[in-house]
């Protein structure tokens, strides 16, 4: 660390004169000259003698977080919420690093008239751990980390811990200079060869602090649930629907089953059924199961691979809910009119017993009439549910387009390993009736719980997606508008019956994905909050999570939440014992979450490549799927996406319109978001998860 930092480091903890540094720090005229320099740049203030680092709370200081950092500048989140990212030019960045909690000063008077821009004062909490690839950069052995591949950090020869060229390794910050060539790191962790996907996996967990190990209590008390199995003792005082036609119906590897269905018609109707894992039974407060699911927010699933919130006894065990196996559940019992509208509903802890464990493709199978006898035995105990739901299935996607909920295409992949676990199929995954049957049955018990925190007032956890931001709209229809496609909004702000006739328009075009990438990057984000906010992109007042308590922890609490109420806790005792809870669990889920997608999408880019490896040199028909001034991305029908670079195009300089089109001048030639583009595979870095085309020789 250099001296302008430690100096830094010591006025951070509190404000001293120089003599208390010099006797801290040593080295008399080396402290004194930092000092001055430190002042002149404002990084330092001093009143009466005493040296102290600007408040944040006042002046233009502010408190951030650096969230990206490039060759020759950075980004600054603010810590406060809903505040602008600031620009750092390179000079100001004093040696941060992705991660670190900063205190920036911002200019009066930014380059870009809007924008926001600053120099970082201090950094007030260090983040020293990083992950990506050992390259002998200049004879010296250093990391190029994942985050920041632009600001390599050299490597302690004392401290490389055997690490080699191309090897996938985190490292620790032991040194730290007043720039980022200045630090010095140690070798923490070595995962294997960054040209193999499984290892890029593993250091992308290893930097995101995911681990499928847990902590020795948590691992004490799911012991204690290692083959359990549902008694009599436990199962009195609930519904008893051992005897009603529950079943599941999942993907085929799925191994923790959360959630079942039954369904009966009634003389007004249907009785529909969402019978889910009781998990709160058995991760209790204050439990050490229950601060690690906290503290994990979610499960993380990627490749073929799952990073559990609950350790397996639970997850793949006593909560799962298994063929032919008791379990305890909590259903949500739902009254239907003829039409498919939830007319009543009823939550009830219950104990079930699966008749069948359905399968996706198998289910789809029966409904398109290509399924054998054999496959159709294996369904016989629910043989009368499965054409009643696919019944009321229809009736509730009329509803649901009559209400104008969204149906984003959003590319989803299935990546196919082998057994050394390298990935050698990509394939666009496709939804059928059975995915989106089930997907409605979940939605009609997510927003009954909603609806009747609502009603109750509960403190709770509900899923919220606020309408978009106008800026972003406005944004939106000058994209539309420049790629030719045909739309109308009758008010500033479009209504959701307006977004889904646009993506019905373009589904099964060239445009489909840029269009609905488009349309996904105009909304908000959905999220956890305390308070209900209703759901724009679904078109619903109410929503909330309650149907994968396994897998997430929103469901878990509001279960928890709902087991008091369902058991007659009385008003102010629910808000007294759970309205602090709420909060926290909305704020720590949302992040969890936004940290899980992150690395999910992150170590599928590296699969992915992985796949593509083997395609170098060949060429593929593939869709313009978005444009920059640096390049366009074209996307291949297996959802593999690549960049074609700009010099690769032409040797002209290109214009961007609109971040719909480039087109060089001279010759007059132009690429447009949706155009259809033949490339080849001219390179692959699997370590970052990228993959470089170029135009096809005939082109």
């Amino acid at each position: 660390m250099g001296i302008k930092a430690k100096i830094l480091k010591e006025l951070q903890k509190k404000p001293r004169r120089l003599k208390e540094l010099k006797a801290k720090l040593g080295n008399d005229k080396k402290v004194a000259r930092a000092v001055d320099e430190l002042v002149e740049r404002n990084k330092v203030v001093c009143r009466k003698g005493v040296y102290a680092v600007p408040d944040p709370k006042t002046g233009n200081a502010v408190e951030c977080t650096l969230v990206k950092l490039a060759g020759k500048f950075g980004f600054a989140r603010p810590v406060q919420p809903d505040g602008q990212d600031i620009f750092i030019p390179g000079k100001y960045l004093m040696g941060a690093m992705p991660g670190d909690t900063l205190l920036v000063s911002l200019f009066e008077h930014p380059r870009v008239e809007g924008s926001s821009e600053g120099e970082v004062l201090a950094v007030v909490k260090e983040n020293n751990r990083f992950t990506g690839t050992v390259e002998t950069i200049e004879g010296r052995l250093a990391l190029v980390p994942d985050a920041c591949p632009h600001c390599p950090i050299y490597i302690k020869k004392s401290a490389d811990g055997g690490a080699r060229d191309g090897e996938k390794a985190a490292v620790e910050i032991l040194e730290r200079g007043d720039s980022h060539e200045d630090h010095r790191a140690g070798v923490a962790m070595r995962f294997g060869s960054a040209e193999e996907a499984k290892q890029c996996a593993k250091a992308l967990l290893y930097g995101a602090g995911l681990s499928r190990h847990f902590p020795l209590k948590a691992k004490a008390e799911a012991k204690k649930y290692e083959g359990a199995a549902v008694g009599e003792k436990e199962a009195a005082g609930r519904r008893d629907y051992r005897g009603m036609p529950v079943f599941t119906i999942d993907s085929a590897e799925t191994k923790d089953i959360d959630d079942a269905i039954s369904l009966e018609k009634t003389d007004t109707g249907y009785r529909l059924g969402v019978h889910i894992a009781d998990v709160s039974h058995y991760v209790r407060p204050g439990s050490a199961l229950d601060a690690e699911a906290f503290a994990r927010g979610t499960s993380v699933y990627y490749a073929d691979s799952v990073i559990p919130m609950l350790p397996r006894q639970l997850s793949n065990g006593i909560c799962s809910l298994n063929e032919g196996a008791d379990r305890l559940a909590f259903s949500c019992m739902m009254e239907l009119d003829a039409a498919g509208r939830v007319v009543d509903y009823a939550f009830v802890k219950s104990v079930i017993r699966s008749r069948v464990k359905g399968v996706y493709k198998e289910v789809n199978a029966i409904f398109d009439g290509t399924a054998d006898n054999a496959l159709r035995q294996r369904y016989a105990a629910v043989a009368q549910e499965l054409p009643l739901m696919r019944e009321l299935y229809h009736k509730l996607a009329k509803l649901r387009a009559a209400r104008g909920a969204m149906d984003i295409e959003s590319g989803e992949a299935k990546l196919v390993l082998d057994e050394a676990g390298r990935c050698v199929d990509v394939v666009k995954r496709e939804r059928g009736e059975a995915e989106q049957m089930i997907e409605e049955f979940m939605l009609l018990a997510n927003s009954s719980a909603a609806a009747l925190a609502r009603r109750l007032k509960l403190p709770f956890v509900y899923r919220v997606h606020e309408a978009p931001d106008p800026e972003r709209i406005e944004k939106l229809k000058q994209t539309l508008t420049a790629a030719g496609v045909d739309f109308h909004f009758a008010g500033d702000t479009p209504t959701t019956l307006e977004f889904a006739k646009l993506l019905a328009d373009t589904r099964g075009t060239n445009l489909e994905r840029p269009v609905h990438t488009s349309v996904l990057r105009s909304m908000a984000k959905a999220k956890y909050e305390p308070q209900p906010k209703g759901h724009f992109g679904l078109a619903l007042a109410d929503y909330a999570h309650f149907t994968s308590p396994i897998r997430r922890y929103p469901d878990l609490a509001i279960h928890r939440i709902l087991s008091d109420v369902c058991a007659g806790m009385d008003d102010g005792a629910v808000q007294k014992k759970y309205a602090q809870f709420a909060a926290e669990a909305s704020v720590q889920s949302s992040e969890r979450e936004v940290l899980a997608m992150t690395v999910e999408r992150d170590v599928e880019d590296c699969y992915k490549a992985e796949y593509m490896r083997r395609f170098e040199g060949e060429e593929f028909d593939g869709v313009i799927s978005s444009i920059t001034q640096f390049g366009l991305y074209v996307e291949l029908p297996n959802t593999v996406e690549g960049l074609v670079r700009a010099q690769a195009l032409s040797e002209n300089a290109l214009t961007l319109t609109e971040g719909v089109a480039l087109r060089d001048i001279l010759s007059g030639r132009e690429w447009r978001l949706g155009g259809v583009m033949r490339v080849r595979v001219a390179g692959v870095d699997v370590s970052q998860g990228n993959v470089d085309f170029v135009p096809a020789q005939e082109q």
